[in-house]
């Protein structure tokens, strides 16, 4: 393979020290670094401030493990430091468990040319050399896997350098928690100013052609790049609500540096709804709902986003999750073909109930992780919207059924029709408003979103790794029931009970 590398002058410790923080960001378990240079040329301080940074700690005590040779931290990710200077044999790397250690975390090795044979063929060689007054990191690794990490590492030096040019580029960088998307955050800090939040969202990769020679993200309109991002971000402070302002962006490199609105969200300490915030959400959703908003939005000169309609193939296609994931994982075999026909049949005589109803903006995971609440602030001003990049032109029900039925946190019935009252009230206040039919649609668009969820989280699951998502099947399961109670969806109801959708199965 051609080996691939990146160089990075580090002019004083100080940007050897934001290496440090931009390769933390950078790894995950697995990973091996093996730190090369002479006595002085920078490795220790290297490998502490990744070592903080990964900790999240900038004053975390970090000794040299010259003497005891390894070292290890329990942070974001484990980590285990290696100083091989005074190994006298690399068949002592057994009793320093050196083996174990590269399966459990990530390993940061100095003097790697110690370990002779047994450095694993995946590390990733950084040489530090003197270079004038400061320092010069070369960063190296070869083959098909190394592809994958040097593409971490690369996308993190490019947000530096993006950071760069925005004057933050001394910032301090912080993981924050990432999505079930490839998007991913990070909270940035520079002396003297607010943080802010970085978003990191590369270009969409599309996947292979799974219906009519159009990918999954293609038919349930995935936003394909940021772009969508920032017009509904503009159009949404336009109106007068609370999203983000976007300080930088690069649209084509998938960043931008945005505001960052707090972390107190609507939930207790113990996971539960907060009523008022949820009734306030509420409030604000029929306030978005009882306004005309454009489709086609201008982003940059030249580059428009253009909100998707919330069509028949895109709900259809997302209900087909629970068929293509849900269905193998609790059956232990494919759905079969006439199942598939059944299901499509009572599916689409549920959506044709809805068929001519009021389209409006639809922010699509309007629910807990996406609303912030800001105490101080007044009206419609105490929530801030983070996450509607996604966002599409459909039923005003949808975005409801997402808050009043949030597949991250149990809503109890009580508090689920406080806030399904909350949002009819102000929709009646607003004006003529058929809450009949609106109901109905609430039924519809809740049992399609949850019948949604149970695919991905499973999908996520089996598919990406992720077994985290498999703790909330109950409850979206039981958000099923609630919703498949309304009497139009009778016939559907009965095909979910008939098999077994419904019921709580071991994964």
């Amino acid at each position: 393979m051609t080996a691939s590398f990146f160089e990075v002058m580090l002019e004083d410790e100080a940007a050897t020290q934001r290496l440090g923080n931009d390769l933390a960001i950078a790894v995950q378990s697995g990973d091996v670094l093996a730190l090369k240079g002479d006595l002085g040329a920078g490795k220790s301080t290297l490998a502490r401030a990744l070592i903080r940074a990964l900790a999240d700690d900038a004053a975390l005590e970090v000794p040299s493990p010259t003497f005891t040779l390894v070292q290890s931290y329990e942070a974001r990710l484990t980590v285990h430091h290696f100083d091989l200077y005074r190994l006298s044999h690399e068949d002592e790397l057994d009793e320093l468990g050196f083996d174990d250690a590269i399966a459990d975390g990530v390993v940061l090795i100095e003097w790697p040319e110690q370990a002779g044979d047994r450095l694993p063929d995946t590390a990733i060689l950084i040489e530090l050399d003197h270079d004038g007054e400061g320092r010069r990191a070369r960063i190296c690794g070869t083959g098909a896997t190394m592809e994958r990490t040097m593409e971490r590492i690369g996308r993190s030096l490019a947000i530096r350098a993006f950071l760069g040019g925005t004057g933050w580029a001394g910032a301090r960088r912080r993981y924050l928690t990432g999505d079930a998307s490839a998007r991913s955050y990070e909270k940035v800090e520079l002396e003297g100013l607010p943080e802010r939040i970085l978003m990191n969202s590369p270009p969409l990769v599309m996947g292979p052609p799974v219906r009519d020679g159009k990918p999954y993200a293609e038919i349930a309109h995935t936003a394909q790049t940021v772009s969508a991002f920032v017009a509904i971000d503009q159009i949404l402070r336009e109106a007068g609500f609370c999203a983000p302002e976007i300080y930088a962006q690069d649209l084509d490199a998938g960043l931008l540096l945005i505001e960052d609105l707090g972390d107190v969200g609507v939930l207790d300490a113990d996971r539960n709804p907060i009523g008022e915030r949820y009734i306030a959400a509420a409030q604000l959703l029929a306030a978005s709902h009882d306004r005309q908003w454009p489709n086609k939005i201008e982003v940059a000169p030249g580059v428009v986003h253009e909100i998707p309609s919330f069509d028949r193939e895109a709900m259809l296609i997302e209900v087909d999750l629970l068929l293509d994931w849900y269905v193998p994982a609790v059956t232990g075999k494919p759905a079969s073909d006439h199942l598939r026909s059944r299901y499509r049949q009572e599916w689409n005589a549920a959506f044709d109930r809805i068929k001519g109803g009021q389209a409006t903006l639809m922010q699509r995971d309007y629910h807990s992780p996406n609303l912030i609440w800001r105490a101080e602030r007044h009206s419609h001003d105490r929530l801030g919207l983070i996450d509607f990049q996604d966002a599409l032109i459909g039923p005003p029900a949808y975005d409801l059924a997402s808050l009043a039925m949030d597949a991250r946190a149990t809503v109890p019935v009580d508090v689920e029709q406080a806030i399904v009252a909350a949002y009819l009230a102000a929709r009646h206040e607003a004006g003529s408003f058929d809450e009949a039919v609106f109901l109905e649609n609430y039924a519809v668009m809740a049992a399609q979103r949850n019948s949604k969820i149970l695919g991905i989280f499973v999908r996520l699951d089996r598919r990406d790794g992720k077994p985290g998502y498999l703790k909330h099947l109950p409850r979206i399961r039981d958000y099923l029931r609630r919703a498949l109670a309304h009497p139009a969806l009778f016939r559907l109801h009965a095909l979910y009970e008939e098999q077994g959708f419904l019921k709580e199965q071991p994964l």
